[in-house]
């Protein structure tokens, strides 16, 4: 799977794709790091091509796998149309690492002492479209007595920092453990994959953001779904990925909540 590289597309991207937002399954998916794409106007943020193309500016295969997903289970897509390098929507307002200087071990040299008023500027342009999208997609539901699971989708590198990664998916939650434990002890026994949970990240992280904001205070299931990126090359593989997450996850569901389908 291949998404924009950081001299593709046009001069001008939207901000947030939605993909089927009429979706009526009983899910919200959101892949915050789906596209590295770089706005011109940031001259490739300084860096490669190497790089940009890299798990640095994006989440590899974590785009297809949802959009399949939401396929599956009828549920709208949120995702950002710019690297989490230019914004990460997956962190909370206000913080450095919306902006990294720094990524892994890589120096982001646009992103260099950014003054703050540049910081708002891009949570402005890229930020709060993606949020808006959200809570509109989640309030429309709530709205019509409808209580969602929200799952997030992404991917991690094998190596992280020299250091190789032990688990195939991990399954991460803040203060509500509910759906990721289902979806862990479901996993566990009905494939032969290895899972985790709060790896290969956790809440002291910093990446449950988007659970805590949008699925947590309204009291909803979630789970933030982390897959190892070379699971996930090719499109055979994002597709067999993506059935048997959806699969694991409506039975997940079905369980903690009783809506048998």
């Amino acid at each position: 799977m291949r998404a924009f590289l950081a001299h593709d597309g046009p001069a001008v991207k939207d901000p947030v794709e939605v993909i089927n937002p009429s979706g009526a399954g009983d899910f919200i998916l959101v892949c915050e790091h789906a596209s590295n794409y770089i706005p011109p106007e940031l001259a490739k943020l300084g860096l490669d091509e190497d790089l940009l193309t890299s798990h640095i500016a994006w989440d590899p295969g974590a785009l297809a796998v949802a959009k399949t997903m939401a396929e599956k289970l009828d549920a709208p897509l949120i995702a950002p149309g710019v690297s989490r390098l230019v914004y990460d929507c997956n962190r909370a307002p206000g913080l450095k690492a919306c902006v990294p200087a720094l990524s892994e071990h890589h120096e982001i040299p646009g992103n260099a002492g950014l003054a703050n008023a540049s910081r708002r500027m891009r949570a402005e342009r890229y930020y709060t479209p993606f949020i808006n999208a959200l809570r509109e997609s989640i309030a429309v539901r709530l709205e019509r007595q409808i209580k969602p699971c929200v799952m997030t989708i992404h991917s991690f590198t094998p190596v992280f920092k020299g250091v190789m990664r032990d688990v195939d998916i991990g399954l991460l939650h803040d203060k509500d453990a509910r759906f990721a434990k289902t979806m862990l002890s479901l996993g566990q026994d009905q494939t032969g994959l290895v899972f985790g949970l709060n790896t290969p990240y956790g809440p002291e992280d910093g990446v449950t953001h988007t659970l805590k904001e949008h699925a947590i205070k309204h009291g909803l299931l979630n789970v933030m779904i982390e897959v190892r990126n070379d699971l996930i090359e090719d499109e055979a593989a994002q597709q067999a990925m993506a059935v048997m997450l959806a699969g694991l996850a409506v039975t997940a569901f079905e369980t903690l909540t009783g809506n048998f389908r």
